[in-house]
């Protein structure tokens, strides 16, 4: 017999909760989307919706070039 695994449902954050606002400048927010090696992680694997994805991913773009956040960990 076979057992379906059951994985509970990933939720967007900035959905759910209405006050949260992507930023650039907001270091500490942006910090939990990517991996220890400066990647951006995927919205698979976050949970979020792909408005939010978007926003996020040029908010990351953003506070890179203007140098708060680092391209590349070493």
């Amino acid at each position: 017999m076979q057992f379906k695994k059951f994985q509970r449902r990933k939720y967007c954050r900035f959905c759910a909760d209405h006050s949260a606002f992507i930023d650039y400048k907001d270091i500490k927010t942006l910090r939990n989307y990517l991996t220890e090696r400066g990647k951006m992680i995927a919205g698979r694997m976050t949970g979020n919706c792909a408005k939010h994805q978007r926003e996020l991913t040029t908010a990351i773009k953003r506070a890179r070039n203007i140098a708060l956040l680092p391209f590349v960990e070493r």
